[in-house]
């Protein structure tokens, strides 16, 4: 079973478009996209995709469905395989279990939360439109800000009153359950039992999933307190994760489709009043610094964004790293400078859509070209300053994946910094080299990990397995040297490869393990030593190694004929160096290892469990639970083990 959240993630990180595209040729159309049905022939283009809406159908045959659905169709896969086809693709961990009674309760658990937060939404709603001090207290803040009926439904605003618990009261009263109302962050239960509502005397602002269900809450205060936050979100939850949301996201959607292009503002009311004054392609970070997932949710609709800030320079200078992120997902990013003491709210409520519209197109300008700009006044003439504003241009530069887009801003660069391009040219690509293996080796570890045996207890140790020590060192003077796997790193043409020595090594160090053989562990630790340094190994280095033991080894283990474990015996086995038995034989060789390892351990705990005495009650639970342990992870090699096809 795949948790309900890794799900939630998948599906919000899969854009159709893109995933459509890698099979079918698409060509925009409208807010659609359009091409030739991959489920039958046909001449004429019917199989449509919409971007916005995350589905696609084809009017020649029918069929039609998900990001999901799709992969099932095409790659015929079933619904599990075709989230984890897609989790592969967005580099999303899944972590599968069985499904347990605590599991279906937590899934009950957060479809309860929804519930709570839908009531609650319709609660605010009425206390908004209905109580006496909703309709003067808290519509008078809307009414001042200029929102009207409709926007205000539209975005389903509402007010908690200005009273201790009277939403917990009212929830309790129909029946909602107080532990859920603590989990949303709705109510607060002291240490005495007592409760309170969170936002007690605030406007609410329901933030919405991309689907469109309230899945938390923002609130502002009414009374001039300055020891009172002025915003307050809700908490973290099963439902509510900050990093993965945009305010407005469900409302402008479709119009960040048709306009291709998205607005990012900071905060509610910018949204809204913009979205009154008839632009609705506009989404809001709600007071937070961007976020990878933030970024993505954007790009599923549109690769233009657009940052309309206020006139605060230091806030801007303070979220510049931050935006950096935006360029590295290949987004093309401009930003405008509201009018002196405006912000996008306050523009919005004194100009018409054209006159908004109208003074963006004329003063957005490029990320790049902004930056330098907004910073080049804070270096002037002082030299170090400017070596840095130049090192952190170049910066964001080089996080920008396409080639030609980063020629364009290395040339406007050089002109504005007056500097030679070649020097920009040296820099961004030391930048990207220094990324890129960075990015390698997350790849290589994440790579190995695929492939990795279960992990052994720290307390498993000093456990002398000296046969299987033997296999494994004879895979290393063999066949270190080797690739045992391969795979390109997606969207790059660079490729991971994986060492049987690599392979080898990471999966002894990471469990702390060592050889008790010496001569083994010196043959080991030199391996370790060499791979560390960059060295090629060669055979030779061991067979004419200035330690005598570690020499004759060398020569034993290469030139002795290479007799079968039994795990291969029963396999029908042939010994062979190609990759193809590599990459079963040394897994498999490592998981023997492992196996008898913990078979010795359990055999040590079990003697030393018969020697404690009775009222060592404390040592034999102990003891027991690392049995425990150690058996199931026993339990689950010689499953693998059993699996094993040659």
């Amino acid at each position: 079973m795949i948790d309900q959240h890794t799900v939630d993630k998948i599906l919000a990180a899969a854009d159709i478009v893109e995933v459509v595209k890698e099979y079918v040729t698409l060509r925009k159309r409208g807010v659609n996209y359009l091409g030739l049905c991959p489920f039958h022939n046909e001449k004429t283009p019917s199989f449509t995709v919409s971007q916005a809406k995350g589905i696609f159908k084809c009017f020649g045959c029918g069929k039609g469905g998900n990001v999901v659905n799709f992969i099932m169709e095409h790659e015929r896969l079933n619904y599990v395989e075709a989230l984890k086809f897609l989790a592969k693709k967005y580099h999303i961990e899944i972590e599968e279990k069985e499904v347990t009674p605590e599991e279906i309760e937590k899934r009950n658990e957060r479809e309860s939360l929804m519930v709570i937060n839908s009531y609650a939404q319709r609660y605010f709603s009425d206390m908004l439109h209905k109580h006496s001090d909703g309709k003067t207290i808290a519509m008078a803040y809307f009414r001042e800000r200029g929102f009207k009926d409709h926007i205000i439904e539209r975005f389903q605003l509402g007010y908690c009153l200005d009273q201790r618990d009277a939403f917990t009261q009212s929830a309790l009263r129909d029946g909602f359950k107080l532990d859920y109302l603590v989990k949303t962050g709705l109510t607060i239960k002291r240490d005495d039992g007592s409760t309170f509502d969170r936002f007690a005397g605030r406007v609410m602002f329901p933030i919405h999933s991309i689907s469109g269900r309230v899945i938390g809450f923002g609130g502002r205060i009414l009374k001039a307190d300055k020891k009172t936050a002025k915003y307050l979100n809700s908490p973290e939850s099963e439902v509510y994760h900050k990093s993965e949301v945009l305010y407005g996201i469900f409302h402008a959607k479709k119009a960040i489709t048709q306009e291709n292009k998205c607005y990012l503002v900071e905060g509610y009311t910018d949204v809204i009043s913009l979205h009154q004054t008839g632009i609705e392609n506009v989404v809001a970070s709600s007071g937070t610094s961007l976020t990878q997932d933030q970024i993505k949710l954007i790009k599923r609709f549109t690769p233009n964004v657009t940052i309309l800030y206020d006139g605060d320079a230091a806030g801007i200078k303070a979220s510049l790293r931050g935006i950096d992120m935006i360029l590295e997902e290949g987004l093309n990013v401009k930003v405008v400078l509201m009018p002196e003491g405006e912000d996008p709210d306050s523009f919005a409520r004194s100009h018409n859509a054209s006159e908004v519209l109208e003074y963006i197109n004329q003063n957005e300008t490029d990320f790049i070209k902004f930056k330098t700009r907004l910073l080049l006044d804070d270096a002037k003439s002082d030299p170090i300053k400017r070596a840095n504003l130049i090192t952190d241009i170049v910066r964001s530069i080089s996080a920008i994946p396409d080639q030609v887009i980063r020629a364009v801003y290395i040339k406007e660069c050089a002109k504005l910094m007056d500097i030679g391009e070649e020097v920009l040219y040296s820099e961004v690509g030391k930048l990207r080299r220094s990324r890129m293996e960075q990015l390698l080796q997350r790849e290589r570890t994440e790579a190995v990990r695929e492939h990795e045996t279960p992990k052994i207890p720290a307390f498993v140790q000093g456990i002398s397995c000296e046969e299987q020590e033997k296999e494994i060192v004879r895979f290393l003077l063999n066949s270190g040297n080797q690739v045992l796997f391969s795979q390109e790193v997606e969207g790059t043409n660079e490729l991971i490869t994986i060492t049987a020595a690599q392979y080898i090594i990471d999966e002894i160090l990471n469990d702390d393990l060592e050889f008790q053989n010496l001569i083994y562990k010196k043959v080991f630790d030199e391996y370790v030593r060499l791979l560390e340094t960059n060295v090629e190994v060669d055979n030779r280095f061991f067979i004419n190694h200035t330690d005598p033991e570690i020499s004759q080894m060398a020569v034993d283990l290469l030139t002795e004929k290479y007799v079968l474990s039994r795990i291969w015996e029963k396999h029908k086995a042939e010994v062979s160096e190609s990759p193809d038995f590599l990459q079963t034989a040394i897994p498999k060789a490592i998981m023997v290892y492992k196996s008898k390892v913990l078979k010795l351990a359990i055999s040590k705990l079990t003697d030393e469990l018969s020697k404690l005495k009775p009222d060592q009650v404390e040592e034999t639970n102990q003891l027991l639970l690392r049995l425990r342990e150690l058996y199931a992870l026993m339990n689950k090699m010689s499953k693998d083990l059993d699996r094993v096809i040659l």
